[in-house]
């Protein structure tokens, strides 16, 4: 984990906020906040100071939260068993929803640029149920 992530975290748990309750302050949804803490996500600089000033951080933090995003997990096989289970979760069920959605909208893919994320929790006396929303805009391969 970087240092800016480190920094960042200890900053929101030292508050006592929520990702929620950021979301209410700089009015991105929760999971983009947590990609930014994470360098997956760049922000403005009215969002930057948004954030800035709700975790208590100097104005040089505006700088490092709009700087550029570096993208991706790192290595080809995550090992935290959270991110792992997603992973694993494509192994088995990636083919089969990548012959799904050619069914339904043909030869293409699901952007992650055009893209939104939603995690809930639902309730349940067997155990309580994490649900992933991923809505993606879908880009058809063009012939030239």
């Amino acid at each position: 984990m970087s240092e800016i992530t480190q920094t960042l975290l200890a900053a929101k748990k030292a508050k006592g906020l929520s990702f929620a309750d950021l979301e209410a302050v700089v009015g991105r949804d929760e999971v983009w906040l947590a990609a930014l803490f994470y360098r997956q996500a760049s922000a403005s600089e009215a969002e930057a100071q948004k954030l800035v000033d709700a975790l208590g951080l100097g104005y040089e933090w505006v700088a490092e939260l709009t700087a550029f995003s570096v993208k991706g997990l790192g290595p080809v096989v995550p090992t935290d068993p959270l991110i792992y289970r997603f992973y694993e979760i494509m192994q088995v069920y990636g083919m089969p929803m990548k012959e799904i959605i050619h069914e339904k909208f043909g030869d293409g893919i699901m952007s992650a640029i055009d893209f939104t994320l939603d995690i809930e929790k639902e309730v349940d006396p067997k155990g309580d149920r994490v649900k992933v929303i991923m809505n993606g805009k879908f880009l058809p391969y063009k012939k030239w």
